[in-house]
Formats: C-alpha cells, structure tokens, sequence
C-alpha cells in the first residue's frame, strides 16, 4: 500500500516564534526559546541544526513513504520561499501550505504573492506557538479573517487550521463551521483531530460533532503528543482516533506524522502503526492514501 504522510515539516533555518519567543537551534538536534527552555527537536540520527527536503525524502524513502505534505508554523517559522523551491524541485514527493500573519501589515501583500504559487494554506493559531501565542485572541470568523479565506477559496486552494487544544482562545469549532458554511467548496482540514488532551474526550465529541461536515477534514498527527503521558500504543490517542471514525468517518481522516520532532520519542514505524491497527485494509487506503492525495495532489 502508497503512504502519504498528510503532516509533516522541514526547515533549512530555525526561526521558530511563539509565545515564548524566539526559538533558536542548538547543536545535537536541541533548541532554546527566549525563555531559556531547551527542548529536543530533532532526532540525532536526523539532523543538527536543521532537517532540510533531502533529509526528510531519505526518511520517507527508508519507509517507503510516496509524498508528504509540508506545513508551517510558529513553532518552526515561516519559509514560503523554501517550500516554494522544494516543490518545484520535487513535485511528485511534496505538497505544501504557504502561511502568513494575517495581522501583519502588509498580510493582503503577502497573501497576493504567495498565491502565485500555492493554493494550500494554513494558520498556526494555538496560543502556544501559533498566532495567538504573539496576538490577542480573535475570532477565526470575523470580517478580516473572511476575507482572505473568500479569496483562498475563489482559486479553489484548501484551508488548514491548528486550532490548538479545547479551552485556548484559539478552539473555536463554530468558527470552523461557519467558515465551512459560507464557502462550502472550500476544502478545511484541523490538524491533530483539533488537539485534544487526555481529559477532553467530551470535547472532542462536541468539537466533531460541530465540525462534522462534507468539506471538513482531520488530519492524525501528533495525537499521541497531545495526550501524553501515555505510553506506546497510546489508547487513550487509539480510542480518540476510535471516536472520530464514529462521528466523521474515515474518508474525513488522514494519518500524519508532524515530522521531525515527534521522532524524538517514537520511531517513524510506531508512528504508524499504533493509527494502522485501527483501520481496516479498505479504511486504510483511504486514511494513510487516499484522503490526502485528492486534498493535496489532485487539485
């Protein structure tokens, strides 16, 4: 069976910001936020300082992975100018979102240009190392923000959201449905089944059952990180994961990795296989293939 990876990340440079600053490189695979905290980012067996496009295609190589989608951030920075490149390069192996402040001055500049070149895009907004981490919270629905999805959708591009996890200013499901409402061909996708902690099972169920909709989508990515600590194979992630295929279905799910940093931990195969016990082998194409090739490649 073909993967694709539907959540992953690559950086030549780090220029993370969030908030708890900037997040800088250190050797070993290490990096500082401004707040002195040094945290693990990338396996040592993958990188130093950084985890460039030819790093991560012999990781996906190694496990006979076909393409992945590349999205941005806070956590990592911004690098439309580099994922540009790297598709263009390797167009048959990368899809990737382009990102921008939509608070920043000159944002209708910046989303005019990118729109050039890409017709995926997602906003980080998680209040840790997304937009509201460095912004008051907003609402995802209000006047600014419609605007610029009016646009997306008008050159039929696909919207994805880091909503960060229930109880952030950032969780706002009825703003998802909204936005999915007003343009509903409008392909949308949450990232980490919309982040839930270990205790948010009840919110979870509210926040699909909100959100549960045709051009609504969820990708897998990192759940077991979300609901830590919990060791492999993660059943309260495996149960959360149970949940969705009741209430949205699995054509509406994709599996994901959030490369490179949750390799720290967990090795590529665990990240895997823990989701593909769940599926049956016909679910399975569509959750590890299928899915994310019509939302990212057949557009």
């Amino acid at each position: 069976m073909a993967y694709i990876d539907a959540h992953a990340h690559i950086f030549e440079q780090l220029c993370g910001f969030g908030a708890d600053g900037e997040l800088r490189a250190m050797p070993k695979g290490k990096a500082i936020w401004a707040t002195g905290e040094v945290i693990d980012l990338v396996p040592s067996c993958y990188g130093d300082t950084t985890f460039p496009a030819e790093r991560f295609l012999e990781v996906m190589d190694a496990h006979a992975i076909e393409k992945a989608v590349l999205l941005q951030g806070g956590f990592l920075g911004f690098a439309n100018q580099y994922l540009k490149e790297v598709v263009e390069k390797y167009p048959t192996r990368f899809a990737a979102a382009a990102t921008f402040d939509p608070y920043c001055r000159n944002a209708q500049k910046i989303l005019d240009n990118v729109q050039k070149s890409f017709s995926l895009f997602k906003f980080e907004l998680s209040t840790g190392c997304g937009i509201m981490g460095s912004h008051p919270d907003f609402a995802l629905d209000n006047s600014l923000m419609m605007g610029f999805y009016e646009q997306i959708a008008g050159n039929k591009g696909v919207l994805v959201f880091d909503l960060g996890s229930p109880g952030d200013g950032s969780h706002q499901p009825n703003a998802i449905r909204n936005i999915a409402r007003q343009f509903p061909n409008l392909e949308i996708v949450i990232c980490h089944l919309a982040s839930p902690r270990r205790q948010h099972r009840a919110e979870l169920t509210d926040a699909l059952q909100t959100m549960k909709a045709e051009n609504i989508h969820f990708d897998l990515a990192a759940l077991h990180h979300k609901v830590r600590p919990e060791a492999y194979p993660f059943p309260t992630a495996q149960a959360f994961i149970n949940l969705a295929k009741d209430i949205v279905g699995s054509e509406h799910l994709m599996w994901g990795t959030d490369a490179p940093s949750t390799l720290v931990q967990y090795s590529y195969e665990q990240l895997m296989e823990y989701q593909r016990l769940l599926f049956s082998e016909a679910e399975q194409a569509l959750v590890f293939h299928d899915n994310a090739q019509r939302l990212y490649f057949s557009r």
